[in-house]
């Protein structure tokens, strides 16, 4: 999941093929400051990278594969984790408009927002590029829960919160989103929940798409064909009963209960005790405005947020607490070999590495040339067997040659020969050269631990903290993925 190598820290300008990226230091209205990037244009190679090559592994849309628009996670040289969200190719045929519309909302940052940061318009690809938020959506928590069921005071939180975003967009002249709904809604690594920038591009060329169920969608839409401001409101309103009932129900359906006072019949049963019935009356009146037929009739934004802040329970205990989660991503306890990558126990991962020897190689991708009939195929085997004694005798300035023979005749791809030579190149006080192999090693292999954890201890040797500890949290993840399997 790795790409191109930075030569400065994500707390720092960045530079990444020659592109410097000044960190934004814009304020929003809630008088917070971002401290993202700018935004910028990524080549597909460089997503491709990041994404291992679009790996099956890495895609994060909720219905994979067959999503229209697929979006993977990946990550970048700096560690920065990132959303790309790939268009099919009959999307988006006007390249200027694409980029245009990307740069618009580049240029967006908020707390509220999963931020985007960048697009790819090369050849028929169209990419966006936005922050990764890893603890998915309102969808996951509110419909397939599976250790608690949202609390009340959450669920408050969120409506709040996703106001303020539409809030803000609209403030800064992008008052359409596009299909606004539950899967839109992604919760960050505080689990705070956030409002996905992918739904404020227009998803066609011409702004008519709108992929929600008929029986959703707002009344004008049918007539127009057209997304509006008050199309937006009426979405957020069906997003109100879904926070209040924890099902997606049609409102055709809500207003009738609205209107017959069955409220019961709308709330959802894991909240009882949970909120008093002006809370709960309160709740169904807002969604009610947002639910008016005619357009005009419905709030605002601003409006909402007004409505909305004086709701809020348990205003003091932050969000992760509320959903059961742990904090910023909080891995869990480390293994020996994460605890020797925290310590910089070379000597531990050398014998690791060494027992390993090349099983993680099979299913990784192999290229093999004409020459592998010929002598060459010999030479480079034996390249390869030579590196391995040096590394087994810890002669890793020999290993290093040899390995990096090996890979120069390009007839083979091997994670574990790139993760040798990283460790190799660590021995030898190399460390961004152990950092682009131990890169390499996860991009062959995309979910292969023992890359993230190279990653890891070549970050800590050259001084990035931050980014040391998110490549160890996620080498953390995926050996415990590793074990189960």
């Amino acid at each position: 999941m790795g790409c191109e190598f930075s030569k400065m820290c994500s707390c720092c300008d960045t530079i990444e093929d020659g592109v410097v990226a000044q960190p934004g230091n814009v304020e929003n209205d809630m008088g917070e400051t971002s401290d993202l990037p700018s935004f910028r244009e990524f080549s597909v190679e460089q997503l491709r990278n990041a994404t291992s090559g679009f790996s099956v592994e890495n895609i994060v849309s909720e219905h994979g594969e067959k999503a229209p628009n697929v979006v993977y996670k990946g990550k970048l040289a700096n560690q920065r984790r990132i959303a790309v969200k790939r268009f099919n190719r009959s999307a988006w045929p006007d390249s200027r408009q694409f980029l245009e519309e990307a740069r618009t909302v580049g240029q967006l940052r908020s707390p509220r927002l999963a931020n985007l940061l960048g697009c790819c318009c090369e050849g028929d690809e169209r990419l966006l590029v936005a922050e990764f938020m890893p603890h998915e959506t309102l969808a996951k928590h509110l419909f397939h829960w599976e250790t608690q069921p949202m609390k009340w005071a959450m669920r408050l939180r969120v409506a709040l919160y996703l106001a303020e975003a539409l809030d803000y967009c609209t403030s800064k002249g992008r008052a359409l989103y596009h299909d606004l709904n539950a899967y839109r809604i992604v919760f960050d690594d505080d689990a705070n929940p956030r409002l996905s920038c992918f739904g404020l591009m227009k998803n066609s060329r011409d702004g008519k798409s709108y992929s929600t169920n008929l029986a959703f969608t707002p009344p004008e839409y049918l007539r127009t064909g057209r997304v509006t401001p008050e199309s937006v409101m009426y979405s957020f309103g069906t997003l109100l009963l879904d926070l209040l009932s924890g099902k997606h129900i049609p409102p055709s359906h809500a207003l009738d209960l609205i209107r017959d006072r069955n409220l019961q019949m709308l709330t959802d049963s894991c909240l009882e005790g949970q909120f008093s019935n002006d809370d709960g009356t309160e709740l169904v009146r807002l969604a009610s405005r947002c639910l008016q037929y005619e357009p005009r009739e419905r709030p605002n934004p601003r409006s909402l947020v007004s409505s909305l802040v004086p709701l809020q329970k348990e205003t003091q205990e932050p969000s992760h607490v509320l959903m059961g989660m742990p904090q910023g991503g909080s891995a869990m306890p480390l293994t020996p070999l994460g605890e020797a990558c925290l310590r910089m126990d070379l000597t531990f991962i050398h014998g690791v590495l060494e027992k390993l020897g090349y099983k993680d190689d099979e299913g990784a991708a192999t290229e093999l040339s004409f020459g592998m009939w010929t002598n060459q195929i010999h030479d480079t085997l034996n390249s390869k067997k030579k590196g391995d004694s040096a590394f087994r005798h810890k002669e890793f300035k020999a290993a290093i040659d040899f390995y990096t023979q090996f890979i120069e005749v390009g007839t083979m791809v091997s994670p574990t020969v790139f993760a040798r030579r990283s460790l190799s190149y660590l021995m030898s006080e190399m460390a961004q050269e152990a950092l682009n192999d131990a890169v390499q090693a996860q991009v062959i292999s995309p979910i292969w631990h023992i890359a993230s954890y190279l990653q890891a201890a070549a970050l800590f040797a050259l001084g990035r903290e931050n980014e040391a500890q998110i490549a160890l949290r996620e080498g953390s993840v995926l050996e415990e993925k590793y074990n189960a399997n």
